[in-house]
């Protein structure tokens, strides 16, 4: 037998170091070729790398947070032959400890009560509420049959990992508890905390929020819109859409009318390099979508929209989004937006003040649209109506050029035929 040290690799896109957010195997564990080992998240995105070989896990350098730069070793197998040891001793030290992993011992001798395995503190989960957890425990669950949400989660905010599947398989795990029928237990005082490292997503997105929120003066502006006409418009298109067509929803027709408005305001379609202090106007309309996921917040990117229609708008916007949730979305599908859409979709409320997706120096929140009593030439009529928020970075954007953008945006809703003209 032999040790193959496996370093870690480089992703590309100029990333010469990644933040470990969760081992998928441990040391003992037997692996196969291609089988995902680490997810790592990089300024890019986060991936999952697989196993250079078959072989069984030996050691495993850093933990859940620690960041690695890229050409360490990372992880060393026992594999059949003469394995690749040369590189475990050319290898330069990592930034991180390597959490010591005991070697498994001799099993004791047998006793009349051997000690249960100690189950994985169980997470309570509200209902409906998804389990935590990666794409490859997904895959797992599913080959074996198995509800994670009936699994116990040790990781950060619950989230299960492969050892908690196998407790849970081997029986040693007990099931996330689901809510309960009211009056079916007895009310008691609760004391127990729960503490989350903020490492992977979350850190960057913590990051991110900072530098963006400690470094741009923001401004933010409300409007109302009127979307009566848009939404029979909408209802009228998705009941005659072409065969194989998405179904259409607000979000397509927003595109399409910041596309004509940014025309008109493109100092509003724009990134500030606030080092050089360079505000780069961009000819493309490249509208980054916030999306919510398992995961956290990812802004995928809807790449030259000013060259769609409004049915290819809808079809890339749900590619992306979808591929986004999914954990599928590539680091083009991530990166480049020049301006972004926030949609609280059906969270809905009144206003916000939503954080710029620096550099970009403007964002258009989106709220539900609703039914409500207003007035119009002089009576009180029912009419649809929807709230936009924006906030701009009053550094490159006046608030005079920031609000016209809104009220072109208004414009063109409102009076939805203009967006095709």
């Amino acid at each position: 037998m032999g040790k193959f040290a496996f370093k870690m690799p480089d992703i590309g896109e100029g990333v010469v170091e990644g933040e470990v957010v969760e081992w998928l195997v441990a040391v003992g564990d037997s692996v196969k070729e291609d089988d995902p080992i680490l997810s790592v998240m990089t300024d890019k995105a986060t991936v999952e790398i697989p196993s250079p070989v078959d072989g069984k896990v030996i050691s495993i350098v850093g933990e859940a947070g620690d960041t690695l730069p890229v050409g360490v070793v990372c992880i060393e197998f026992e594999v059949d032959g003469d394995g690749n040891a040369a590189a475990s001793e050319e290898a330069p030290a990592p930034e991180p400890k390597a959490k010591p992993e005991p070697k498994a011992e001799p099993a004791p001798e047998p006793t009349p009560e051997p000690e249960p395995v100690a189950a994985a503190p169980v997470v309570q989960r509200a209902k409906g509420t998804k389990a935590l957890s990666s794409p490859a425990v997904r895959h797992r669950a599913r080959q074996a049959n198995i509800d994670l949400n009936m699994v116990a989660g040790s990781g950060p905010a619950g989230r299960i990992s492969h050892a908690d599947l196998d407790a849970h398989i081997a029986g040693g795990a007990s099931g996330a508890s689901r809510a309960r029928p009211m009056g079916a237990s007895t009310k008691v005082e609760r004391n127990g905390t729960e503490e989350i490292k903020v490492i992977g997503l979350r850190r960057k997105i913590a990051e991110g929020m900072i530098s963006s929120y400690s470094t741009i003066p923001h401004f933010s502006y409300f409007e109302e819109v009127d979307v009566t006409v848009l939404e029979e418009l909408r209802q009228h298109l998705n009941a005659t859409r072409p065969e194989g067509a998405p179904k259409l929803t607000y979000l397509p027709f927003i595109m399409q009318a910041l596309v004509k408005a940014l025309e008109e305001r493109p100092e509003c379609n724009a990134v500030y390099d606030d080092d050089s202090n360079v505000v780069t106007r961009h000819e493309a309309i490249n509208l980054g979508i916030a999306t919510q996921t398992d995961r956290g917040l990812f802004v995928p990117v809807v790449q030259h929209v000013e060259a769609m229609d409004i049915w290819q708008s809808a079809e890339e916007m749900l590619r992306v989004t979808s591929a986004t949730r999914d954990g599928k979305a590539t680091a083009d599908d991530l990166s480049g937006s020049t301006f972004t859409i926030s949609s609280l979709g059906r969270l809905g409320g009144l206003g916000a003040t939503p954080i710029i997706n620096k550099p970009e120096v403007g964002i258009l929140g989106v709220h539900n649209a609703k039914d409500r009593a207003v007035v119009k030439d002089g009576n009180i009529v029912i009419r649809r109506i929807m709230n936009l928020s924006s906030s701009w970075d009053h550094r490159v954007v006046d608030g005079h050029d920031g609000a016209s953008l809104v009220q072109l945006v208004k414009s063109y809703l409102e009076h939805p035929a203009t967006i095709f003209m």
